[in-house]
């Protein structure tokens, strides 16, 4: 498939927990590779499928020269923490000082359903929780102490890009896994 068009700040898609992957078919294995092509284009460290409008677990990374993917994580993070400007695809020029733990251990799955264990410090433990927090539902200004994230609204409320979803009459459409979720989704 071609590249996909990545989802912007203000997207219901961005805001809403992805489902867990049931299947690991070649469905998958597609969207994995989209992922991978779509961050390169950007180009970005990190992108997680919310951010092409699919509401499932999975997300790709390439950064600290370290590549690939993971479905399902679970993140154990240290004590230890670090500050540090962070952007995202999603809100497209823009960079924001956000705390993260120093280190971040990635449990999840491959796109053939073998567990993996990523782990990761500094801009990889950064990449491993950002991309997470979008599989949440939760955008990095979340993260962002209150004073800071007032300053970072009103700079993205100004950008040329902001609400240029609802200008152009378009409904963001979210997509689901056709695959049963055995209750756990939405």
């Amino acid at each position: 498939m071609p590249v996909q068009e990545i989802r912007l700040f203000g997207d219901p898609v961005l805001t809403t927990p992805a489902e867990p992957v049931v299947t690991f078919d070649k469905e998958l294995r597609n969207l994995v590779r989209d992922l991978t092509e779509t961050m390169h284009d950007a180009p970005g460290a990190g992108l997680a499928a919310p951010q092409i409008g699919v509401s499932l677990r999975v997300f790709v990374w390439d950064c600290d020269d370290n590549e690939g993917h993971l479905i399902n994580p679970s993140l154990d993070l240290s004590d230890e923490m670090q500050d540090g400007g962070e952007g995202c695809l999603s809100f497209p020029g823009l960079s924001y000082e956000t705390p993260r733990a120093m280190r971040a251990v990635a449990k999840g799955f491959n796109m053939h359903g073998e567990p993996i264990v990523i782990d990761g410090s500094e801009l990889l433990a950064r990449c491993l929780q950002h991309e997470t927090d979008h599989l949440d539902g939760i955008v990095f200004i979340d993260r962002m102490v209150a004073e800071e994230r007032k300053k970072a609204m009103k700079e993205i409320r100004e950008s040329e890009w902001f609400g240029l979803a609802q200008e152009l009459g378009n409904t963001p459409t979210v997509k689901v896994s056709p695959h049963s979720t055995f209750g756990l989704g939405l």
